[in-house]
Formats: C-alpha cells, structure tokens, sequence
C-alpha cells in the first residue's frame, strides 16, 4: 500500500511496512532480516549466495542462521554435504514454516490495518 507524497514538485512514495519481530529471552527470535535470510538461503541454497543477495557478510548471515537453529525447537535450516555439487544449505520444514506463518502474519497486519494506514496516509504531505 503505497500513496505519492513529496514536497515541491518533487515525488516521493509513502512505504508502509510491518515490523513484526519475535523475541525469545535476549535473542531476536524471528524478525523481518531474518526471514528474508531464510527466503534467500532457499532460492540460492547457500547461505553465501544469500548474505551476497541480501548485501551482508557472510559471517553476519551465518551468526543469524545460527541464532535461529538454536532459538526454534529445530533448526530453520540445515547444511547439505557431498553430492557432485558439493554441499550447501538448504531451509527445513520448519524454516519453511517459519516462512510461511511471519509472511501470513504480515499480510493479516495489513488487512486489519488497511483503513487506519489509509488515514495516516492521507495525513502526509502531498
């Protein structure tokens, strides 16, 4: 949901975005980055294709997929090993779950919200 605000001529789009992030104890335990690291990890099955998508080091995307296999029961994503390939790293069932409830989430968010945000958005300058 997008609306054209700008100032003197120029325009600018509004950006509404949902920021939905879950926490377990100290850890983020599920968050907006985190979800998109999942997503890219499962379209180029490694999380260096991944961090190199999303512009992180890898050693930062490989600290986050660490930080969610230990916060969820299971790992949100496993490595792969061998195969004439090599190996790589592949998102889980439950990563794939993970996936798919924050992204239903974000869409029930907008829905619920889609008068108020319109409100808000018509509150910007034009």
């Amino acid at each position: 949901m997008s609306r054209s605000v700008g100032d003197g001529g120029t325009p600018t789009e509004a950006k509404v975005q949902f920021r939905l992030r879950i926490s377990k104890g100290e850890d983020i335990a599920v968050g907006p980055g985190k979800v998109a690291l999942l997503e890219q990890i499962g379209a180029t099955g490694s999380i260096t294709g991944a961090a190199k998508a999303l512009g992180m080091s890898y050693r930062r995307a490989w600290l986050l997929v660490d930080s969610m296999n230990h916060t969820f029961r299971k790992p949100v994503v496993e490595t792969l090993t061998g195969g004439s390939h090599g190996g790589g790293t592949a998102v889980t069932a439950i990563g794939e779950e993970v996936i798919r409830r924050y992204r239903r989430t974000e869409s029930l968010a907008r829905k619920a919200g889609a008068a108020e945000i319109a409100a808000l958005l018509k509150l910007l300058s034009r």
